[in-house]
């Protein structure tokens, strides 16, 4: 599969088992992250905004004290899921983790 091929609704809830605390939402995949103090908030939030770079993939944040509301679309296909929404989910679960921040 290309990473720019639109993911049908089948594809979407075999991810989502892997991505816990995410959910598909308004056509978008979402998360909120919640870290214990605004500081590590900030901290996650540059490093999100570092693989978004990297990746190209740019994600819809709304940071409010210490969390993080996090919506990904690709823009490019009509605000479609595609399998780069997923890798990107993936990566910033992880840097979540390592930050020690909480999914719901």
């Amino acid at each position: 599969m290309s990473p720019d091929e639109v993911l049908n609704h089948e594809e979407i809830e075999l991810n989502l088992k892997r991505l816990p605390g995410w959910r598909y939402t308004d056509d978008a995949l979402q998360v909120t992250i919640t870290c214990r103090k605004a500081q590590q908030a900030i901290d996650l939030f540059v490093h999100i905004a570092q693989l978004a770079q990297d990746a190209n993939h740019h994600p819809d944040v709304d940071w409010r004290y210490n969390s993080l509301k996090i919506s990904l679309t690709s823009h490019d296909v009509g605000g479609k899921l595609t399998q780069r929404d997923i890798a990107l989910a993936q990566q910033i679960s992880q840097a979540a983790e390592s930050f020690e921040c909480v999914l719901s």
